[in-house]
């Protein structure tokens, strides 16, 4: 009896331990890969509780979320021979875990390594075929895009997919920055006066057509305001000659203008006038205008 009691709870532990032993619990956010005396025998991706064989399988762990990667700054070569620095970062992902076990041997380490080795070989490549201003002016996803085309599907042998190669940074040496930025402001210096000479120029033909125009069409209107106005003074004298075709009007039209000249001649302060008595004006104040 007492050795029955001291076996019963000895049994119970090795029962609890195999049970648990043989017990695996996957998450949502990895794999869990078994192995079978070192080697992968099989690989559990659907989350939950799954069965192993106890002291002989083993579980281990690799993620299946994104991971994120920074990149080591590095040198590289434009085309015109000039160093830049680039600093990057790649997001990438665990798609195929037993080739990623098979060939890297479940290392994260083994995986980034290689992503390192792809990317900068790539970015040297792309970087090497075009000038600065070119990669310059390329920061704005053409030439992470030119990265990512570049390493293709290299890393699938691998188990690995790529999601995303960004440039975070990409500068100049200390040692020349200065001068590449003094030679950038003048030229761009040389575009803006490039520009505003043509403005100038365009400016001064838009002024001198719009100044022909306004003489022209200033002249036309002088040359309509002449003819209107000879126009008018001769339907006027037509007018006069119609009204003072007759005696009786033509001498009262004399009348009229004769007192007219006489009242434009006497201005000042002198009133006196003095006429001939043959003059028109006399001739009227004596009464005798039609004699």
């Amino acid at each position: 009896m007492k050795k029955k009691n001291v076996l019963l709870p000895i049994a119970a532990a090795v029962i609890v331990i195999g049970l648990g032993a043989s017990i695996t619990v996957t998450a949502q956010n990895e794999y869990k890969l078994i192995r079978q005396f070192g080697k992968v025998s099989r690989v559990i991706e659907s989350p939950g509780i799954s069965m192993k064989v106890p002291f002989v399988q083993t579980a281990a762990t690799l993620p299946k979320e994104t991971i994120l990667y920074d990149l080591a700054p590095s040198d590289v070569i434009t085309k015109d021979k000039k160093t830049m620095i680039c600093d990057s970062y790649i997001l990438w992902r665990i798609s195929d875990p037993l080739k990623f076990a098979q060939t890297l041997n479940s290392s994260i380490e083994s995986g980034e390594s290689r992503i390192n080795t792809a990317v900068y070989n790539a970015t040297k490549n792309v970087i090497s075929s075009m000038s600065q201003d070119e990669v310059i002016t390329s920061r704005d996803g053409e030439l992470s895009q030119a990265v990512m085309d570049s390493i293709g599907d290299n890393m699938a042998q691998y188990g690995i997919t790529l999601l995303m190669c960004e440039t975070k940074q990409l500068d100049l040496p200390d040692d020349n920055k200065e001068a590449v930025y003094e030679r950038m402001i003048s030229e761009r210096e040389n575009i803006a006066a490039t520009y505003t000479a043509q403005g100038d120029s365009e400016a001064k033909v838009i002024r001198n057509t719009t100044d022909k125009e306004v003489a022209i069409q200033i002249s036309e209107a002088e040359k309509q305001a002449e003819i209107l106005k000879a126009e008018g003074e001769q339907e006027y004298m037509k007018i006069l000659a119609e009204a003072y075709s007759e005696d009786g009007r033509s001498d009262f039209y004399s009348f009229v203008r004769s007192l007219d000249a006489l009242k434009a001649s006497m201005q000042g302060g002198d009133k006196t006038v003095i006429l001939s008595a043959d003059s028109p004006i006399a001739q009227i104040f004596q009464g005798d205008s039609g004699k």
